[in-house]
């Protein structure tokens, strides 16, 4: 005999997009989940002006104390002012002068140099040691990490004071370098308008060689060992491995790195005001310092502000070029 039970058929049936719809017999028992059904997605303005509470407080102190100084001087870049009488209106003549004015280029060229030493350098010895040290999984590897990163908790004025002792003609630098018959070489590393600059810029490259080191050795170490022993087993060595596998895998660290490091170049005061301050001659100004001196010491503060606008516009766009291009070739 037939069976008497009702067929699925009965209890609920089909709609066009073959999906499983309730049977209009007012069965509660029925199974009624759609296979395959997209689950809805709760949009934003569904919340209501909850997210925007949360990031309220936030928003207010980000414009206070960033949005309003940037608006402000934007402002005061178009005035002539020393800071304490009236203000006469100028226009973009400040401007001007930074593109005109020899010393404010020669001060936008030192910063972009010092963006070879705090950036570009410290990421080739970066990339090196990181991968030296964890491909060759060297014991003590925290202890090794902890010395490489100690410049970076160390307060730059610190840091500049004793390496203004080590450059200093009597200093550790030249009594090594006549220690080792190398009398030639000794010079006033802080007072020669060919050498001081690059002698600032090293100090820089042992700052930042510890933060992109340790940034880059996070990256490394998630990298599976079973690529390098493929590898190893294609006939690739050490130097293709290198360039084929470990840098690819910390393309995002390398941008975070570059970012970093451009941005304390660009906007190096305190190395510069301690070690040489500007000199000899204009040989080490930079646009911070330029501004600290126009602002505070020659009463030029409109001219102070158009040079930080300028200083803050360069920082943003090559920073902006370099997580452009990091994004491309990931």
């Amino acid at each position: 005999m037939p069976s008497s039970s009702p067929r699925p058929s009965d209890r609920a049936g089909g709609d066009a997009a073959g999906r499983v719809v309730p049977a209009p017999t007012g069965d509660r028992n029925a199974v009624v989940v759609a296979a395959g059904e997209p689950r809805r997605r709760r949009r934003l303005g569904q919340f209501g002006a909850t997210p925007y509470l949360f990031l309220a407080p936030a928003l207010v102190v980000y414009a206070l104390f960033l949005l309003y100084p940037l608006v402000r001087a934007g402002q005061i870049s178009l005035y002539d002012w020393d800071g304490l009488t009236l203000a006469t209106f100028v226009g973009l003549d400040n401007y001007t002068a930074v593109l005109s004015e020899p010393k404010l280029r020669a001060a936008f060229w030192h910063a972009l140099v010092l963006v070879f030493f705090f950036a570009v350098l410290p990421l080739a010895i970066g990339l090196v040691l990181a991968a030296v040290l964890v491909r060759g999984q060297v014991r003590g590897l925290p202890f090794f990490r902890t010395v490489v990163f100690l410049p970076q908790v160390i307060a730059m004025v610190v840091v500049a004071v004793a390496w203004r002792q080590i450059y200093a003609p009597t200093g550790t630098l030249n009594t090594v370098l006549e220690a080792v018959g190398l009398d030639s070489l000794t010079r006033a590393w802080l007072g020669d308008f060919t050498w001081t600059l690059p002698a600032v810029g090293l100090v820089g490259t042992w700052v930042s060689t510890g933060l992109v080191t340790v940034l880059l050795m996070a990256g490394m170490a998630r990298v599976p060992r079973d690529l390098y022993e493929a590898a190893t087993l294609d006939g690739a060595g050490a130097i293709r491995s290198f360039f084929a596998i470990s840098v690819p895998s910390v393309r995002a660290e390398i941008v975070v790195a570059l970012t970093l490091t451009i941005i304390a170049a660009l906007k190096t005061f305190d190395l510069v005001y301690v070690t040489t301050s500007g000199g000899p001659g204009t040989s080490t100004t930079v646009p911070s310092y330029e501004v600290y001196r126009r602002a505070f010491m020659t009463g030029e503060v409109g001219s102070a502000a158009a040079i930080a606008i300028v200083l803050t516009a360069l920082i943003f766009g090559i920073n902006l070029l370099v997580n452009r291009i990091g994004e491309r070739e990931r």
